[in-house]
């Protein structure tokens, strides 16, 4: 009789771990697709706005707000996610997200002119602002703690899949239907989104309100103000074309709104951003190393497809297909990765990925003219490579440092953060290029496209050393198993 109720005991537990299993994967295809809807759209008009100043007869400076102006409310409205899911729920919060960026999408198709396109999408940026960082705390806080750093390696290819087919997609829906399709298409993306959602996450106790969530004050209104506006601003300073003591003006206000809001968030009870984190080495040093990675990752990756063009006389496809080599190699990294941050922890995994991209960047450095399609994929895929052993591992690295009660208001902190740090990244990396172009000029005796492609090496270089410094600071880091 024992036995039987043993065999029972074991029979029941592998069926509560299947149904736990079967209900986690159910909320993560329902969190997905909402996600990499976002993130496709927001890479696809890259490739529309030629097509686009032809149809409506304007210039491309004109067109160029209808992706600022995306950006810029994104960057409003991403402060307000953590605030936003406390208040309504992580699951409800998201649905809504999604439904206004679907609204908005609709809007976009139905634009006569520039002026009504840029004003819809900047309706789309609301919604989609904050669509990820909500998607990603949901993911975190649902997956077992023996697996987050699987899950998250799992997230990862989804999430470098999307950027990478978004140009594909758009080019398709451009040459054989009309741009308008390339909003239409996320009309049965956001709805198949948000019947998943109202069907599986709805039901998720963690991903509902906590009833304290009511008790709180409303909202951080000083922090709603402050952080928006600084964002905005700095974003403006870094991508507007104005004259330059204006660009300084911007960019001297942004600073001081940011400083203003850091000393009003660490003293709020209640703050819009959870910037009490930093208060965590651990917090602190993997958010530098992250930043460290987005500075020398994504500051070089806007040089790579300019250099190919430009100086190895590739088309945009042969660019676009060596550029494929970072998604394919990174995603095929980024499960093995995981699973190995939950056995041996950040450290390996951030030295040997930073390792990798400083030495895909110095490789980068050394191409000249003779150098194949072939060799300059396979260092591009190296590239790809070390982002796979450490972006996403990073990424939850820092979720585990954050107070778990804070989660909601951190993902928003780490989208913030990065969308100030990579503009700023690309914006120092063009200042250094130029600067060495005229400085190469010189030194080849007038020879202008020797000296530019020289500038182009003498940039990546300095990529390698800006990895390489964050590979070598990563031997600070610890397992979180040391100071949970």
């Amino acid at each position: 009789m024992k036995n039987q109720y043993r065999g029972t005991g074991a029979s029941s537990r592998l069926q509560n771990e299947l149904s736990q299993r079967r209900s986690f994967l159910l909320t993560l295809v329902a969190i997905i697709p909402g996600m990499m809807m976002v993130m496709i759209n927001s890479t696809a008009m890259n490739v529309a706005i030629p097509s686009l100043t032809s149809d409506f007869g304007v210039s491309f400076d004109t067109l160029q707000w209808v992706i600022t102006g995306y950006m810029l409310a994104m960057s409003v409205t991403i402060p307000l996610a953590g605030w936003f899911s406390d208040r309504f729920g992580s699951a409800k919060a998201y649905i809504i997200t999604i439904i206004f960026f679907v609204i908005g999408s609709l809007l976009c198709a139905m634009a006569q002119n520039p002026l009504q396109l840029t004003v819809y999408r900047i309706i789309q940026g609301f919604g989609g602002g904050m669509v990820q960082p909500i998607g990603m705390a949901m993911v975190f806080r649902l997956a077992p703690d023996n697996m987050k750093g699987r899950v998250m390696g799992m997230l990862g290819i989804p999430m470098l899949l999307a950027p990478a087919s978004g140009p594909v997609l758009s080019g398709w829906l451009l040459e054989s239907i009309g741009w308008q399709w390339i909003f239409l298409i996320n009309l049965p993306l956001g709805m198949i989104t948000v019947y998943l959602g109202t069907r599986y996450l709805l039901k998720a106790n963690s991903l509902k309100p906590s009833r304290s969530s009511y008790d709180k004050p409303s909202l951080d209104l000083v922090g709603l103000f402050l952080a928006p506006v600084a964002f905005v601003l700095l974003a403006l300073s870094i991508n507007m074309d104005a004259s330059q003591w204006f660009l300084w003006l911007l960019g001297g206000v942004s600073v001081i709104l940011l400083i203003w809001l850091w000393f009003h968030e660490i003293r709020h009870p209640h703050p819009l951003l959870a910037l009490q984190a930093f208060r965590k080495v651990s917090f602190r040093r993997g958010v530098f190393v992250s930043w460290i990675q987005y500075i020398a990752l994504n500051g070089s990756l806007v040089f790579i497809p300019q250099y190919l063009q430009n100086f190895k006389g590739y088309s945009p496809f042969q660019a676009g297909l060596v550029m494929s080599m970072l998604a394919i190699t990174s995603g095929l990294l980024m499960p093995i990765s995981g699973r190995l941050f939950d056995k041996v922890g950040i450290r390996p995994l951030a030295c040997l990925g930073l390792g990798t991209i400083s030495l895909a960047l110095l490789l980068l450095s050394q191409i000249g003219q003779n150098i194949g399609g072939g060799l300059t994929g396979g260092i591009v895929g190296l590239l790809g490579i070390g982002m796979g052993l450490c972006m996403m591992s990073l990424n939850t690295y820092i979720l585990e440092s954050a107070p778990s009660d804070l989660i909601s208001r951190v993902t928003p902190l780490t989208s913030a953060s990065s969308n100030l740090v990579i503009p700023i990244a690309i914006a120092g990396l063009s200042n250094f290029l130029a600067i060495r172009a005229n400085v190469r000029i010189t030194m080849v005796g007038g020879n202008t496209p020797l000296a530019e492609m020289k500038a182009y090496s003498d940039t990546f270089l300095l990529a390698a050393c800006i990895a390489l410094s964050g590979a070598l600071f990563s031997l600070l880091l610890k397992s979180n198993r040391h100071f949970k």
